[in-house]
């Protein structure tokens, strides 16, 4: 996909698109998340390529922090209810122009960030209203390699427009 090869900054949701959307809670009220370990290397890999990874989520969560932390995810923007603003706010402190960026999402709340960037992307298990507004579908569900298939595809792009 040629799109794909000029995509400088990479913007994820978290529930639905990093996990399988479900909310865990423990006896104590804590909620927990799951992670897949393979979108972990993806997004590494793709920041070693010089992409800019970023998240930006509707939910505040502790879980969701402590992995983007461990992942060294420089902007990871929690508990954001107007994603538009997020993604502006986002936009501006990298200097990175939307015609140069890629979302992933899966629920209607993306859909603000997803119509702004050159390259929207929908995870196979989302929304179809999200699906009619992706550019490109991954074929695996959120939190089951999805993210993984992005960083995929990408760096698969940037290769080939470099030959």
């Amino acid at each position: 996909m040629r799109r794909a090869a000029g995509i400088r900054l990479l913007v994820l949701d978290v529930d639905g698109v990093m996990t399988d959307g479900r909310l865990y809670y423990d006896a104590a009220g804590r909620e927990f998340k799951s992670f897949h370990v393979r979108d972990g290397y993806g997004i590494k890999r793709l920041m070693t390529a010089g992409v800019t990874v970023a998240v930006i989520s509707g939910r505040p969560s502790t879980s969701a922090a402590g992995r983007m932390a461990d992942l060294g995810i420089p902007h990871v923007m929690l508990g954001e209810d107007d994603k538009a603003r997020a993604l502006a706010t986002l936009l501006a402190a990298t200097g990175i122009p939307a015609r140069e960026a890629a979302c992933v999402g899966d629920d209607e709340p993306d859909l603000p960030v997803m119509q702004q960037v050159a390259l929207p992307i929908a995870v196979a298990d989302c929304h179809p209203s999200v699906a009619a507004a992706a550019a490109w579908r991954t074929s695996l569900a959120g939190g089951a390699g999805a993210v993984r298939e992005v960083c995929d595809l990408l760096l698969a792009a940037r290769a080939m427009h470099r030959e």
